[in-house]
């Protein structure tokens, strides 16, 4: 069984270019959704958005802080 690798509070960026609906950059994760066809998927936001995305975990990297 697949285990989430980021939680609530973590920081990342998001790089997806074959998927033009979301916004490159540094998003915080909201909550982990339930694991799916497509793997370990997210609800995050970035702080230039005020709204929520979901986003696969394959497009996740962790964010460097400072």
């Amino acid at each position: 069984m697949q285990k989430h690798r980021f939680r609530a509070g973590d920081r990342v960026v998001v790089s997806d270019p074959a998927n033009g609906n979301v916004r490159p950059g540094v998003y915080t994760i909201i909550r982990a959704l339930p694991v799916s066809s497509n793997g370990c998927e997210y609800r995050a936001k970035s702080a230039l958005d005020t709204f929520e995305r979901i986003v696969e975990e394959a497009s996740l990297r962790p964010a460097k802080d400072g």
